[in-house]
């Protein structure tokens, strides 16, 4: 698991816009990059829904929301769609990302992604760490970190 004072890594990947998103893009930006096991399950549905209903909150932050999963680009649209979604979703359909920033482990038995979120500054360090995350509080959590 990647840990606060750490470079987060580059990482370029397909966007729910078609288009390939890279780390690096955002340079300058304070960026949320977040980690969930599959669309349209309960609780990632929660999670995708409370980030997109504190989206204002962290526009006037100049903060950027990423949500990776191994899930398809068509996975990520049709979630999107369904749940009106204001964020973008990556793929990472091999979980070399997922590896990367350590948010890949056994759970219940079963290998997969780790709920996980990571705040990276605007020079690419990491500001914060939530490993194993708990979906109940979690973006007041995140909002309270980006406030202090």
């Amino acid at each position: 698991m990647l840990e606060i004072g750490q470079t987060a890594p580059n990482f370029t990947l397909e966007a729910s816009t078609g288009e390939n998103i890279s780390l690096a893009d955002f340079s300058g930006r304070k960026v949320i990059v977040y980690f969930y096991p599959k669309d349209n399950t309960p609780g990632c549905t929660t999670e995708a829904c409370d980030f997109r209903d504190h989206q204002a909150e962290f526009d006037t932050r100049g903060v950027v929301i990423l949500g990776i999963s191994k899930d398809s680009i068509k996975s990520h649209q049709n979630f999107i769609a369904k749940y009106g979604l204001n964020f973008t979703l990556l793929s990472d359909p091999d979980a070399k990302v997922c590896k990367e920033y350590g948010a890949w482990g056994v759970k219940c038995g079963r290998e997969g992604i780790i709920r996980s979120t990571f705040v990276i500054g605007e020079d690419g360090t990491v500001l914060k760490v939530y490993p194993k995350v708990k979906v109940k509080g979690h973006i007041e959590a995140v909002l309270a970190e980006l406030n202090s």
